[in-house]
């Protein structure tokens, strides 16, 4: 991808040799009968992430970007011409029964030794980026109560104990009237029993429920074989609302004196020296726009790489925003049992959203098409440019927690917060969020790094954006050089010798379950 140092000529960036268009850098887009360097003259006013053809392209011919095809032209565009959405017309997806599998596995990197970060051992060998007291939750109903809880914990309990970074209500909205024996409601079942051994929880788990919901407590601490995997239950960890005698005071003080038992222990951690191997990064992007995968994206998955390399473990996810580049997945999984895998989840999501008669070009959103995005089909080929380069190791299930190291693919939908919701309960311990629109978007149990896209969004929202990697689009660095920054900051913020935007204005967005089971 050839990148032109920023100046106030024209520019545009062409990711593949073989593409036929073209995306404009300028801020504030390009006017008709402006020259590019290449003697390319637009011919309309073409905004900022939108196309403009490089060449004139016959009605019916493949329109190519990242070097894949996009769509096809639905009559003639002249070369300099703002190619827009109504242009095209959107190819189907990868047919799921003629993928090919594990064709371009590529081969393993040298790997990278000797990076560290200051992180919180837990006692089922994950660590911690941060030390959080969570209490979970078995029903909606008890979140007013919980949360009243949680602002007098935070104010009264939370100074006595410096150690402890923050207590989170792990709230939801499942628990009651739900259908247990219907498809489907295994997956938040085991999202809400995830959450709760997250890394940066420590294994402290605290419950609060109401009492008659159908989601029951020893549902969220044990696993259908009794094992409760590294789960503190020393102390008493559970209080039901209906147990108490003497109203809403004694509600409050119960779970305040159960919180304190936990912080006390929480408090007596400290941070070690460990290995990068004990990163679990969840990638995501919102708000995306043209530039998405060719700014950010690739950054991060330069930067994932590296972080594979160090042993670590890394999360791409969002199913209909990767299911048509779905052929470029499946080539790379490193086994046929991960390329199975994979093709498994996808069929499951077409047959999800056939059943919800809707369709995978539901997911490009409005802001998606005014930031540039014409289709699905471009913003699944930006989308995946988190993945990398290296092998697909694995696939996480919805709910399920990661097993294994390297590159793995968490199934989520792609809605920024039940897709963080479940990341979170894979394991995730380290999040990184791009966005080309903007959105404020945050997590209350993982740092959230925000990476724009652009370096407008970047000057627009300085106390927002974390990184900028619209300097890649203005030739002011490079994907790689991006890429160790990247790497880089990941360790400082997983030490805490950093702390994200999100964290410092406590932008947190509410766990969002996903539950494909009916509601009784």
């Amino acid at each position: 991808m050839p990148l032109t140092r920023f100046t106030d000529l024209p520019r545009y960036v062409r990711v593949h040799e073989a593409d036929n268009v073209a995306v404009i850098v300028n801020d504030g887009g390009v006017s008709p009968g402006a020259v590019f360097d290449d003697g390319l003259r637009a011919r309309d006013a073409i905004p900022q992430s939108h196309k403009v053809a490089l060449q004139t392209i016959a009605e019916g011919e493949a329109v190519r970007r990242y070097g894949q095809v996009i769509g096809t032209a639905r009559r003639a565009l002249a070369a300099g011409s703002w190619v827009k959405e109504a242009d095209l017309v959107m190819p189907g997806p990868p047919a799921l029964d003629s993928l090919p599998r594990c064709t371009d596995v590529p081969p393993a990197a040298p790997p990278l030794e000797g990076y560290t970060f200051e992180g919180y051992r837990n006692a089922d060998g994950s660590v911690g980026t941060r030390n959080l007291l969570g209490i979970t939750t078995t029903v909606q109903c008890v979140k007013g109560v919980l949360e009243h809880a949680v602002q007098k914990i935070r104010a009264e309990l939370l100074p006595r104990y410096p150690n402890v970074d923050d207590v989170v209500a792990l709230t939801h909205d499942f628990g009651c009237g739900v259908a247990f024996d219907a498809p489907g409601a295994d997956i938040p079942i085991r999202t809400v029993r995830n959450l709760a051994r997250n890394p940066n929880l420590g294994g402290q788990v605290l419950v609060v429920g109401l009492g008659c919901e159908m989601l029951q407590p020893g549902q969220v601490v044990a696993e259908r074989d009794g094992g409760d995997h590294g789960l503190d239950l020393e102390e008493p960890w559970l209080f039901r609302l209906q147990d108490s005698h003497h109203g809403f005071g004694e509600m409050i003080e119960r779970i305040m004196a159960m919180a304190e038992r936990r912080l006390h222990k929480l408090n007596q951690r400290r941070r070690d020296t460990c290995p990068a191997s004990g990163l679990v990064l969840g990638m995501q992007c919102g708000g995306s726009d043209a530039f998405s995968g060719i700014t950010a994206n690739p950054a991060l998955g330069f930067a994932s790489d590296l972080l594979v390399r160090a042993g670590a473990t890394t999360m791409f996810s969002e199913v209909t925003e990767v299911r048509d580049a779905m052929h470029l997945l499946s080539a790379r999984a490193e086994n046929e049992e991960v390329a199975q895998a994979l093709i498994r989840e996808m069929d499951w999501y077409d047959r999800y959203l056939e059943r919800g008669r809707s369709d995978r070009s539901a997911n490009t959103s409005p802001g998606n098409k005014v930031g540039g995005l014409s289709n699905i089909v471009e913003k699944a080929l930006g989308a995946t440019a988190k993945s990398g380069h290296s092998a697909i190791r694995g696939v996480v299930g919805p709910g399920e927690r990661a097993q294994g190291k390297g590159l793995l693919f968490c199934a989520t939908p792609a809605g920024d917060f039940v897709c963080g919701t479940l990341q979170l309960a894979a394991g995730m311990n380290l999040h990184v969020f791009t966005t080309g629109r903007g959105t404020p978007y945050g997590l209350a149990m993982v740092p959230v790094i925000k990476v724009s896209t652009r370096t407008e969004l970047a000057q627009r929202w300085p106390d927002l954006i974390d990184i900028d990697a619209g300097r890649i689009a203005t030739g002011e660095c490079t994907v790689e050089q991006l890429g160790w920054e990247l790497f880089h900051y990941y360790l400082d913020v997983a030490s805490g010798r950093k702390k994200t935007w999100a964290e410092v204005h406590r932008l947190h967005n509410d766990l969002a379950l996903f539950n494909p089971a009916p509601l009784t």
